[in-house]
């Protein structure tokens, strides 16, 4: 059959002159999308054209998913408050696959909607895992949280969740892409539902948020994620490891095996997730809160305190200091820091997440590096770390009012850092340049947790 006598082709042919009236280009009407996206069974939803400056960070992102997008539509869809506040893990944790799952479906019942209409666009995924073959590099291809922000679904609060004005930080997000305008797009809130109560701080354990609002990362990670990837590396890393089967044993506990299969078969489990149980933002959330604060710490906040459970910290971390002396009757459990960034620059935001701002209390320093380049490239990296206030910044140009300068290659910089390296050794071996002695670069490692393999380590047992 030749190529011009497919029925298909034959069809499209014909159907040339409709396609020319198609929806391409044309713009969307908000308030009937609006409703599509509610009837397809979003709790909110808003828009937000890719020219607004909030989503300026992320355009080229955007364009890369879908190069002719215009428009982002913000998805939210509500999680039963009562279940995420559960104490029980898998009751709280099925709560957020559940929400996961609708709010993909939201998603995708949307994009086949408008694509029916003659609209085209594309959903992204909500949450995360994302481009997972990137790590430990940049694995987030869709920023969900701050396209959210713009279009009005809610404001970031103190524990960096969206707090939604009416349904609170009980929401999960997903956004979806279209190639066309919208006759009306949706205005930032100009107000924090954040009440600033602090619960989100009290809750954590291993205080991860802090009370001026700075965030340790590292601690949220290597705790709260350790079902995800932290914990699934460290696991293979001890089955390689273990000479045999009672060595293996003796590294990690039944139960951690156990949860390791368990988010395997039935996706992974947050290991706390306390700073959205506690949250009592929210028109809909408030009134227990405000009828009577005591009964509201004592019913959604002080039993997560006293819950007995694991808990994992990074060795040299300020979690590693607080959680024993905090929770005497938690189990502390040493871990190792699993995102092995071995290019320079992942590497130096690897810093910006694992700085412990206890760790550097009366550290001021500012560094000029020079660190050459790997494989023939002749042009070092110059860069300065930034350490004042029990805060850093990592600056990519040198900064004139330096403290120190310093010059190592770049392997020698990220080895630095692992528990396993020898200072002294690298400084008589001439490694290491410049005017920092061994204290002033022993002040600067401090600043971070101990990098690299370490089996796992119970600092405390529990009561």
């Amino acid at each position: 059959m030749a190529l011009e006598d497919q029925p298909a082709i034959i069809r499209y042919r014909e159907s040339a002159a409709a396609r020319q009236q198609s929806r391409s280009g044309a713009q969307i009407d908000s308030e009937w999308l609006k409703a599509l996206v509610m009837e397809c069974g979003a709790d909110d939803a808003g828009f937000v054209a890719i020219t607004r400056e909030e989503l300026q960070p992320q355009l080229g992102k955007l364009t890369k998913l879908m190069p002719q997008v215009k428009t982002l539509v913000s998805i939210c869809c509500r999680m039963n408050r009562t279940a995420v506040q559960s104490t029980t893990r898998s009751i709280a944790n099925h709560e957020f696959h559940e929400t996961y799952d609708e709010v993909n479906h939201v998603a995708r019942k949307l994009v086949r909607r408008l694509s029916d209409e003659g609209y085209e666009a594309m959903n992204a995924v909500a949450a995360f895992p994302m481009e997972m073959q990137n790590a430990p590099g940049d694995t987030i291809p869709i920023h969900h949280k701050p396209i959210a922000e713009a279009a009005g679904i809610g404001k970031m609060g103190l524990h960096r969740n969206v707090i939604h004005p009416k349904f609170g930080n009980f929401i999960l997000l997903d956004t979806v892409l279209i190639a066309h305008d919208v006759t009306e797009q949706s205005a930032a809130l100009d107000y924090s539902p954040c009440i600033d109560c602090k619960l989100c701080v009290s809750a954590c354990p291993v205080e991860a948020i802090g009370m001026d609002g700075s965030f340790n990362f590292s601690a949220c990670y290597a705790h709260n994620y350790r079902d995800f990837m932290a914990g699934w590396a460290d696991w293979v890393d001890q089955v390689v490891e273990a000479k045999d089967r009672d060595d293996f044993r003796t590294r990690v506990t039944p139960g951690e095996t156990a949860s390791v299969w368990q988010s395997l078969s039935f996706k992974p489990n947050y290991k706390a997730a306390y700073c959205v149980a506690v949250c009592p933002a929210g028109e809909n959330v408030l009134g227990s809160f405000l009828e009577d604060r005591v009964a509201y710490n004592r019913d959604h906040v002080q039993p997560y305190k006293e819950l007995t459970e694991t808990v994992y910290v990074l060795p040299g971390s300020d979690a590693e200091d607080s959680v024993p002396r905090r929770y005497p009757h938690k189990t502390a459990t040493r871990v190792g820091w699993t995102m092995d960034a071995t290019e320079i620059f992942s590497f130096l935001f690897n810093l910006t997440l694992t700085f412990q701002r206890r760790q550097a209390r009366g550290v001021s320093q500012i560094i000029n590096l020079v660190l050459p380049g790997r494989d023939g490239d002749d042009n070092p990296l110059e860069a300065s770390l930034r350490i004042q206030d029990q805060r850093l910044e990592i600056l990519y140009w040198h900064a004139p009012e330096a403290d120190h300068h310093f010059t190592c290659s770049q392997d020698t910089f990220i080895a630095m850092f692992r528990h396993d390296f020898d200072l002294d050794t690298a400084l008589e071996a001439g490694d290491i340049a410049g005017d920092m002695d061994a204290q002033a670069i022993r002040k600067l490692i401090k600043c971070f947790p101990k990098y690299g393999y370490l089996p796992p380590q119970i600092l405390q047992a529990g009561d």
